[in-house]
This record gives C-alpha cells, structure tokens and sequence, in this order.
C-alpha cells in the first residue's frame, strides 16, 4: 500500500514518486502494490481536465510506468479518456502490460466534491473484476475508486457487484479528504463491508495538503472476518507491507492507533500549512502577531509546519495596544526562537488621516453630509489594513526570501463578519480559518502540553479576548454560546427555530444569524483556509452573497 503524497499537475514528479515506491515494493518482494486515487495527476485536478494536453500527457505517462514495469502488479490512479469522455480511472498492469482499466462507477457532487463536472460515471455492466497473476496463481481483483466503497445513498452499490461477479479481494484507491474524527467512519464502513461480503478490503489513500484540503492518508487494510491487517501513518507518506493467506483471506491482526482529537487537528494544519508553502515555491512565512490567542497559535503552527528559522514574527502597535500584547508577541517569539520585529504604527495612521482629510471634504460638501455623520469604525478599520500593508510589503520586498502572509483569522470571527476587509483577513493562506475560536484555545493549549513547557504564555490565555482598535475594547461576544451556535448553523445548517429549540436565546441567534448572512461578500475575498471540519467555508461552501433568505 503505497500512500503517497502527489502534486496536482507535476505529472513527472509524481511518476518519479510511483517509480520509486514501486522499486520499494519489488524490493520487499512483494507481489501487488497500490496507489491511491489520481496518483498521476494529484488530487483534485479541477479545470486542469478541461486541457487536452494535460489529460493526453497524464496517459503518456502511465504508458510510461507500465513500459519501466518489471515483473510486480500494481494498480494506479489517473483520467482515462475515450471519445472525448474522461474518466476517474484506475490502470492495473502486470509486469510491462496493462491487464485493464477501472472506472469509478459513484461520482460525488457534494462538499468540496464536483466530480460529474469532469467525469463520466462506469455503466454498471461495466463493473467487473481484473484476474491478475499474483505469485503464480490468478486472482480476482475488484478494483474500485473512493467513493464506490461509500454507497448508502447510492441505488449502484459497487463493492457488493464486485463481489457478486467474482472478486477475491476488494482494493479501494482513494483521495478522501480529512475531517475531525473522519477515521472512524472509515473504519466502521471496512469492518461492516468485510464481514458482509466475507472479502479483505485494502483502502489505499492519498496523504498531503492541496490548497485547502488535507488528505489524512491513514490506508486501511482488513482482512475478510473485518479485522484490521493494516494501517497506515496519519499525515505522513507511508509504505504498508501486508502478507495475506490467499486461502482464508486473513491476516495477522494490527493495533489500532490511539486518538487524540487535538493531535489530529493540529497536525491536519501543519501539513495544509507545510505543503501549502512547499508546493507553491514559498519557504518563510509572516505573521502579525498581536499577542493574541489567533496569532499566537497561528505562530506555533507556521513553526512546526517550516521550521522555526522559516518564520518571522511582526508586532505592530497602536496607541490603543495594551502592555500586554506586545509583551506576549515577544515573549512566545523568544520562546519559539524565530525572527520578530516590532514597530509602531501610529506615524502611518496618523498619515492617511492627513493625506485623506482635504478629498473627505471635498466629498462631503458634494453630497451635504457632515463629518459628524461619518463612520467611526472607519477609524478602527486603518488599523488592520495599515498592518496588512506592512506584511504584504515585507513578503514583498524580501524577494529572495520568498515569503508568504499567513492569515490568523478563526471561523467563528470569519463567520461573523469580525474581521476587517483588506487588513486583518489579508494573506496567502489562512491557519485557522476553519477553526472555531473554542477549539483555538484547546489547540493551544496542546502546543504547551506537546512542549512540556510553557510556549504560549499564559497570559494569553487568561486575558479577554480584543482587536484593540479602540480605547477600553473588547470583543462583543460570549464565546461559550456563539462559538457552538456559529457551528450549528455552519456545518449542520440549523434554522432559526431549530436553534431556539435546542436552547439558544432568540435574541443570540437572530444576532448571529444576520451576521452570518450578512458577511457573505466578505468571505468571498478571504484568503483559502486549510479544510479540518465537515463544513468550511471556500470551496465547499457556495452560498450566494445576495440572500434574503431570513431563515
């Protein structure tokens, strides 16, 4: 079980990478190695399929692995394509020839998914087993595709007419994209299916970060009474070598991993963040730190993703900053180690204000409005974006560096519309934009418990919560209540009358509610968030920016 960690369109380095595993697999003597789903292409290619060229060279190149191919079997992901149709396929070689090609028979449209975009589903007449010479004897292989083993909600059910018609065993090749806690769906839906059909199931899926998705990797591998014979590291390419009795389709057993939920989620956003930076030609990550519990975290995990020589800390206070945060920002900077600057921004703000004072007039007086109508909050809003522009400037700048804003921003802010347009929702890439304001203190303190020391200071932990943009400010919010609430309504889509219902003050959920909606044009311009929930917003959130619906 080969699971590894491709690029999406390096179509040669990624053939580089089968080769290699391959050339692992011959030399463990194994007889049959897996890659997961679109190993050639990377996971998912999206409009790169609308290129001929892109799909014709992605065929050249699994041409290419067969032709090099010695004596081992092996099954690999790519897009087929016959008579302008394209398929999410699987190509499965016997030493240097192609035995046959698997199509994915359930495309999914939900999520982050859009596979009937591209793809073209299998018949399923077309759903039968490969035989395969294995060790000087044929086998059955039932080759099917991620979401072919998950078919509650679909009429074709592929695993079980696999089965009917002749498969020995089942190999699943998978892109399955992670979320909190997803393993243990994983796990029950192999066990079931193995015990039902009295068939092995190896689930070979692809690990790394592709824009905001993670792919957890975690492959699986079960033997035909449903007991676990194989599993593979949690983000981290991996190498699974299982031998099986080909009479009784058992193996022996292997422990099942231990769980920690906050583990899981940090190291889920290290590995967005690491191949996020290392896949797009970045090296050195920018951070506004505020002294904050968003940016201190953010930190912590640019440092465990890049490397603590990789990121620079940026303290930028106001005369509203507090003594406090920009003695936090630079004691968790001297505790992690990295490059922190610190400079006063106050010169700049006061700047704009002269440069804009005399074109505000002038507007104004155009309009008959009075300078005691304007918006105070516009004041406020300088701040961030005077920041944003200095982080923006010294990614700039520091060509050579090759440096990238990482954006600090927490779902819960995001989802509320607490967050400032062009400053403090600037950056190449957010953290934690995809996790709640509760869960960023959980993780936080998990980097102190991971350390055995203290690297987040405490006080950052006990001070309330605040942007700091104003004179005695602090956020408008019990996070206790709105931090769940914004999730309800979120990832589980919950109605008004549902929340009320389950507790919530009306006057709460109304509040949350209209923000909610009421944020959307911002989060249209948000920066990607790397993917941990069911729910996130970005590619598999597609709410429409003008909605009255009220709910």
């Amino acid at each position: 079980m080969a699971q590894i960690n491709p690029t999406v369109g390096d179509l040669d380095g990624n053939a580089g990478k089968i080769f290699d595993y391959i050339k692992e697999a011959e030399r463990h003597k194994a007889k049959l190695v897996v890659f997961p789903e679109l190993a050639v292409t990377g996971y998912p290619p999206l409009d790169l399929l609308r290129e001929k060229s892109f799909v014709k060279d992605n065929v050249k190149v699994v041409k290419k692995i067969v032709k090099m191919n010695k004596s081992i079997v092996g099954v690999v992901g790519f897009v087929d394509h016959r008579k302008d149709k394209l398929f999410n396929a699987a190509t499965v070689f016997e030493g240097d020839r192609i035995v046959g090609i698997a199509h994915k028979a359930l495309l999914p449209t939900y999520d982050v998914f859009d596979e009937d975009r591209y793809f073209v589903p299998a018949k399923e007449d077309e759903i039968q087993p490969l035989s395969v010479n294995i060790g000087g004897r044929q086998v059955q292989l039932g080759v099917e595709i991620c979401e072919d083993l998950w078919d509650k909600k679909y009429e074709v059910k592929v695993t079980d007419i696999l089965v009917k018609r002749g498969a020995q065993v089942i190999i699943n090749i998978s892109a399955s994209p992670f979320y909190v806690g997803k393993r243990f769906e994983r796990e029950k839906l192999l066990k079931e299916k193995a015990q039902k059909l009295h068939v092995p199931i190896f689930y070979v899926n692809l690990v790394g970060g592709q824009d905001e998705l993670v792919f957890d990797g975690q492959s699986m591998g079960v033997d035909a009474e449903g007991n676990f014979i194989a599993f593979g590291k949690q983000f981290q390419e991996d190498f699974i070598v299982v031998d099986i009795d080909r009479t009784t389709w058992t193996a022996p057993k292997v422990t099942v991993p231990t769980y920690c939920k906050e583990e899981e989620k940090f190291n889920a956003l290290v590995l967005g963040i690491r191949d996020y930076y290392r896949k797009m030609g970045f090296e050195k990550a920018v951070v506004g730190m505020s002294g904050g519990i968003d940016s201190s975290l953010t930190t912590c995990i640019a440092v465990e993703a890049l490397g603590k020589e990789n990121v620079i800390g940026v303290s930028m206070p106001s005369k509203y900053s507090s003594e406090h945060s920009k003695t936090d920002a630079e004691k968790l900077a001297n505790n992690l180690g990295i490059c922190f600057v610190k400079f006063s921004i106050n010169e700049i703000i006061e700047s704009y204000k002269r440069t804009l004072d005399e074109p505000l007039k002038v507007i104004r007086k155009h309009f008959g409005v009075h300078e005691s109508d304007d918006d105070p909050v516009a004041d406020e809003n300088i701040q961030p974006r005077t920041r944003a522009n200095c982080l923006m400037d010294i990614s700039n700048r520091l060509k050579n560096l090759k440096i990238l804003v990482l954006n600090t921003g927490n779902k819960t802010e995001l989802a509320l519309g607490y967050c400032t347009l062009y400053g403090d929702m600037a950056g190449g890439i957010g953290a934690l934009g995809d996790v709640n304001k509760l869960d960023v203190y959980k993780l936080a303190r998990y980097v102190n418990i991971k350390a055995g020391r203290e690297i987040i200071p405490e006080n950052v932990f006990r001070k309330k919560p605040s942007p700091e943009l104003k004179e005695g400010q602090f956020n408008p919010f019990d996070f206790d209540v709105v931090s769940p609430l914004v999730d309800e309504i979120i990832e589980h889509h919950r109605s008004r009358k549902e929340l009320v219902r389950m507790g919530y003050p009306k006057a709460v959920v109304d509040d949350v509610y209209n923000r909610i909606r009421k944020s959307e044009y911002k989060r249209w311009q948000a920066v990607p968030c790397i993917k941990i929930t069911k729910q996130a917003f970005g590619i598999g959130w597609r709410m429409p920016i003008v909605n009255k619906y009220k709910g």
